[in-house]
């Protein structure tokens, strides 16, 4: 039978990883012999095992050699990667790498390298000359480019548990309602407070419910303390801001009193109607048109708001993106130097963010539907964090506790 000897490293029985690699060579046809392992025996000293891996096929064998790379297991042999060339723009070679958002090395001329940029589900471009390694979307690969193929030269660095109790290892428990939710804030904000003390990035990825809940105001807040280096969104969260300012509605209901306007429905359309006439949500403040809302806050401060469109859209707004690729372009490009995302009341500008960053970004999904907190783990964002509660309760106590 095919085999491999694999070895895995680190804290693997505490965080799961070594019955979890068990599991996924048994469940795909394979089977494994344990040919040297060692415990550790505290907190901070890992464990070690040495596994020769047999499958009936070669396939199956790299079905299950690239799952469990995903979980930072080694191949023995040490060979570098194995390459092809791109022959036709978009399109990659049949056995073409696929990356994790997990930290990830290339083996190079017998050197281990870092793969830059990393992100989820994209392939590793070479670049020889350098000794670099990229991560690369499919559809901005060109004929020519050198990409990994197979899983040979690939060492990912697994996702480690906690070694302290901390409300963020309290909060990737399994997902609950009756979490205490101001503990949870609380580490959050401590969070916050010590990424901007680095000089780290904070993205926030924001929802229509957050106008609607009337928690515009304490996002506009954490703006102006300069909590909030970043903006992902879609046209409602623009949308409904405006309205909010011009208007004081979000989807035509007062937002001091909860009652519907009266023709409070067009109100979105007003507010998006009266923004394109002016040409831009710039021209808007600048002519004093929009003078107050988050939008107008992240304005003034040249905070970069990248709304990313959709074919529900009304409008759209001004400075909407409807080019997706375009889009996932401009996303990339804010995403480099960002330390911490808190992503509220948006499942699918979550999922679409949660692609992009790497395991290491400390990330925090807030929605009052379970289902939603929990999409992006399930989705392979390892780092995820969930709290299940209202958006204007979370971002009313996260203003309160940051001071």
């Amino acid at each position: 039978m095919p085999d491999e000897l694999i070895e895995l490293h680190g804290h693997i029985i505490d965080s799961w990883t070594l019955p979890r690699s068990w599991d996924i060579i048994m469940d795909r046809g394979g089977n494994f012999q344990v040919e040297e392992m060692r415990v550790g025996v505290s907190k901070t000293e890992p464990s070690y095992a040495r596994m020769r891996v047999e499958a009936p096929s070669d396939e199956i064998l790299e079905l299950i050699i690239s799952e469990l790379q995903q979980l930072g297991a080694i191949l023995v042999h040490g060979n570098d990667i194995h390459t092809a060339f791109v022959e036709q723009d978009g399109v990659l070679p049949p056995d073409f790498y696929s990356t994790t958002n997990l930290p990830t090395q290339a083996r190079l001329n017998g050197q281990w390298i870092d793969v830059e940029h990393i992100e989820m589900d994209v392939t590793i471009a070479i670049d020889r000359d350098a000794s670099r390694a990229f991560a690369r979307p499919m559809h901005e690969v060109k004929k020519g480019d050198e990409v990994v193929i197979g899983h040979d030269g690939i060492r990912v660095l697994p996702f480690a548990r906690a070694r302290t109790r901390e409300a963020f290892a309290f909060m990737q428990s399994d997902v609950s309602s009756e979490k205490v939710k101001v503990l949870a804030i609380h580490e959050i904000a401590h969070q916050m407070r010590e990424a901007r003390a680095r000089g780290g990035k904070i993205l926030f990825v924001l929802g229509p419910a957050v106008i609607h809940t009337g928690a515009g105001r304490y996002v506009a807040e954490l703006i102006r303390r300069g909590y909030v280096q970043v903006i992902f969104g879609g046209n409602a969260i623009v949308t409904h801001d405006v309205e909010a300012a011009l208007f004081g509605t979000s989807l035509g209901v007062d937002l001091r009193t909860g009652e519907q306007a009266e023709g409070g429905h067009r109100n979105h359309l007003r507010a998006i109607n009266a923004i394109r006439a002016v040409g831009s949500l710039e021209k808007a403040m600048e002519n004093g048109l929009l003078h107050s809302g988050l939008t107008y806050e992240a304005l003034k401060r040249h905070i970069p708001m990248v709304l990313a469109g959709s074919v529900r859209d009304d409008g759209p707004m001004p400075g909407v993106i409807n080019d997706m690729q375009e889009a996932q372009r401009r996303m990339r490009e804010e995403v480099v130097g960002v330390e911490m995302a808190i992503i509220v009341a948006s499942m699918l500008h979550a999922i679409a963010t949660g692609n992009l960053l790497p395991a290491t970004v400390r990330t925090v999904v807030v929605d009052i539907n379970p289902a939603v907190v929990t999409k992006l783990s399930d989705r392979g964002s390892f780092q995820a964090a969930g709290l299940v509660t209202d958006a204007e309760l979370f971002l009313r106590e996260l203003v309160e506790t940051l001071g």
